[in-house]
């Protein structure tokens, strides 16, 4: 019986969170609509599930979900569920099959990392249900080999929507340190024969193996910095020219900046010297209005004074037409004034009083001056300050609605500009670090070519022409049935490691026909291992495969826009009639044909909230986001 898996259900599970669940059947699997809706990020998380390295992309719908489930089967009606944190690290076993609920029982414990040696770990889990445990692959040209790992198929059997369209062979990832292993893989595939009877030329001298340390060592850090290029948003060039364009925006923006700072600052200071001028203008105010109280208060004293001293000036003026009276200063009587010791002078008295008099109305005059004055300024104030009140208020609402956004938009634009600066300058250096440590592979590689010579002094490293032949012959027929335009002659180029397609290399195509050819060969790939009964995982997934319908390349030849053609219809017909021990799970953009689109296996993803389903994720409950769009 042939062996092999089949994905049925990849899950999400949160503490608080509807669980978000994609179900997947037999045969062919479309799930298409609208973008950023989550496809693409299927095809990550299975990959992530699947043992590849962590994060798992990061996207604002996730948040909530701390746990990823991925439910399979064997060909032969096992089920399984393989449990992981969205973190990263070890898997947990499950028996069954669990996506919408998760396992109650503790499951067994299945380590990340690849080990030939023992049989808990992932990898070495799912090879073994496909007959490919204890396979040893060609690592390099010296013939030194490694143990099959279940990443080495997942590159074969996985194509994300950037791979699908690169300008290299489906053999190659961009590090040219793993071609060897990854051609090893695919001829493992086509003729069931691993490398581990291949055994190394001559014996490594310690120089040789110091050699094969720094090789080896390389190849971990051009995998880590190959996986950090897949996600970059473009190629060096088109990166450095992308880095020209922003820093002359910056350029614009930063005197368009300057500009608008001076704008802010000019009516800034207008309006902190007119706040001033308003508080001056209320204090003085203020300041006026308590003097002119007091001076009140003043002058009603002046007046009692007045009053007072009139009285005693006219009281004197009277007191020679009294007569003989008793005196008015000392109170002596008349007998008795003679001898009464009094030193009052009466006209004296008077004089005093009328001096005196005369010295307050003159304070009085100043006083009314001066109480004068103070009402004309304060009228002065009165009239001016709702003026200053007034453009007060017109510089705070020209800077609160006009300058200050602007400032702050200009700000915000400037900083949003340094941060992709920062992006693609970081981007071309991690180009920069890929490009040396490749060349300090490749200058290592010579040494050991030098030395040991190329490996067996071959270029397909053990994959026969009858072989390759047989294979180009699948695919020739495959891309016929999609009715692929000039399909006539194919054959597989061993020194290129790909196809060449009506006499024309296979990369040499715009980036539409690239993206259906590298489906034809994975389809291909595993049609050919099930007619041959040789291993395979028994599932690909593919992104994007028909791009040519969806948006042809700019500046691409004709031949690159199949918009017009019934190579959509042909596809999928093919696909869907093959057997359902050939999962192909596609994911699309462009909508498949109305067969395909009424098939219990299509999902659409609208994004649309409540229409249809959104996207990967639940949509969110009426008036969970009421806070945000309140």
């Amino acid at each position: 019986m042939t062996r092999g898996l089949r994905l049925r259900f990849l899950s999400f599970h949160g503490p608080s969170a509807e669980a978000a669940v994609v179900e997947f059947g037999p045969g062919l699997n479309v799930i298409y609509g609208a973008s950023n809706t989550g496809k693409s990020f299927i095809l990550n998380a299975v990959d992530f599930m699947l043992g590849g390295k962590p994060p798992l992309r990061d996207i604002p719908e996730r948040e909530g979900y701390d746990r990823v489930l991925l439910a399979v089967e064997t060909l032969a009606g096992d089920q399984f569920t393989v449990s992981r944190s969205v973190n990263g690290g070890a898997f947990t076993l499950f028996d069954g099959l669990h996506a919408a609920e998760l396992p109650v029982d503790q499951g067994k414990i299945l380590a990340d990392i690849h080990n030939d040696k023992r049989d808990d770990n992932l990898s070495a889990y799912l090879l073994n249900l496909i007959d490919l445990t204890q396979k040893r692959i060609r690592k390099n040209k010296r013939g030194d080999t490694q143990s099959l790992s279940f990443r080495n198929l997942a590159r074969l059997i996985l194509i994300n929507e950037q791979e699908i369209i690169q300008e290299r062979s489906p053999l190659s990832d961009g590090n040219v340190v793993a071609d060897t292993a990854n051609t090893s893989v695919f001829k493992l595939l086509l003729t069931g024969v691993d490398d581990s009877a291949f055994t190394a030329g001559q014996k490594p001298t310690a120089e040789d193996q110091l050699r094969g340390g720094q090789i080896d060592l390389l190849d971990q850090l051009i995998g880590d910095y190959e996986r950090q290029v897949n996600e970059l948003a473009g190629k060096p060039d088109e990166l450095q020219e992308q880095l020209a364009r922003l820093e002359n925006t910056m350029d614009s923006q930063s005197a368009q900046l300057a500009v608008t700072e001076a704008q802010f600052k000019e009516a800034t200071v207008q309006r902190r010297d007119v706040a001033k001028r308003v508080e001056e203008a209320n204090n003085r105010l203020t300041e006026i209005t308590a003097l002119l109280d007091r001076f009140t208060l003043l002058n009603a004293h002046y007046r009692s004074d007045l009053e007072r001293l009139s009285a005693i000036e006219e009281a004197g003026s009277l007191f020679g037409a009294l007569g003989d009276a008793t005196c008015p200063l000392c109170g002596a009587l008349k007998e008795h004034q003679a001898k009464a010791d009094c030193e009052g002078d009466v006209d004296q008295v008077v004089a005093a009083a009328a001096a005196e008099i005369a010295k307050i109305k003159v304070r009085q005059t100043d006083l009314a001056d001066t109480m004068t004055t103070l009402r004309e300024e304060a009228v002065s104030f009165e009239r001016r300050l709702p003026r200053l009140e007034s453009r007060f208020r017109e510089l705070s609402g020209e800077i609160d609605s006009v300058v200050a956004p602007n400032l702050r938009q200009l700000r915000a634009s400037y900083k949003e500009l340094a941060d992709k600066g920062g992006e693609v300058r970081e981007a071309l250096a991690i180009h920069r670090g890929l490009s040396d440590l490749i060349e300090r592979k490749a200058k290592l590689e010579k040494e050991d070519e030098a030395r040991f010579g190329s490996a067996n002094g071959s270029t397909d490293f053990g994959l026969s022409t009858a072989t390759a032949d047989k294979f180009a012959s699948l695919i020739q027929t495959i891309l016929q049935e999609w009715h692929f335009p000039n399909a006539d002659r194919v054959h597989f180029d061993l020194s290129t490691r790909d196809l060449v397609i009506g006499g024309k290399n296979r990369i040499a195509f715009g980036k539409g026909l690239r993206a259906i050819t590298q489906a034809a060969f994975t389809i291909g790939l595993m049609e050919y291992c099930r007619l041959n009964q040789t291993a395979h995982p028994g599932f690909v997934m593919l992104d994007s495969p028909l791009l040519s319908y969806r948006e042809p390349e700019a500046g691409a030849d004709d031949s690159d826009d199949l918009r017009g053609t019934d190579l959509n219809a042909s596809f999928f017909d093919y696909i869907a009639n093959l057997p359902e021990d050939r999962q192909i799970i596609i994911i699309e953009n462009t909508d498949p044909p109305p067969q395909i689109r009424k098939s219990e296996r299509t999902a659409l993803f609208t994004g649309v909230l409540g229409k249809g389903r959104p996207g990967l994720f639940p949509e969110p409950k009426k008036g969970e986001f009421d806070d945000l769009l309140g």
